[in-house]
């Protein structure tokens, strides 16, 4: 239909598009506070979610589960279903070595 009202010279305004460019960029090396809800699928991660549905994953982060901290952002990693942030825990530092 995108295609059609666009042969028509008809405005279009793709939801997906949108919601995509609305969301925040969030860059290595950037703090969050997050509230962990989850277990990670490694051992001793914890899985929260941003107010955009993205997921965060907490290396070192099972022993928070159920509260909200601090967490420095290490790699971001897009996939077909979305952005995936992980992070660790804002008591450890970022570094290179997590890039």
């Amino acid at each position: 239909m995108n295609r059609v009202a666009q042969i028509q010279n008809v405005a279009v305004l793709n939801v997906n598009e949108l919601n995509n460019a609305l969301r925040p960029v969030v860059l290595p090396g950037e703090t969050l506070h997050i509230k962990l809800v989850q277990t990670g699928k490694d051992k001793d991660q914890g899985v929260g979610y941003l107010d955009d549905g993205t997921m965060v994953v907490v290396e070192g982060g099972q022993r928070f589960i159920g509260k909200e901290i601090e967490v420095s952002v290490t790699r971001v990693f897009q996939t077909i279903a979305g952005k995936m942030i992980f992070a660790v825990p804002g008591d450890r530092q970022y570094t290179n070595q997590h890039r």
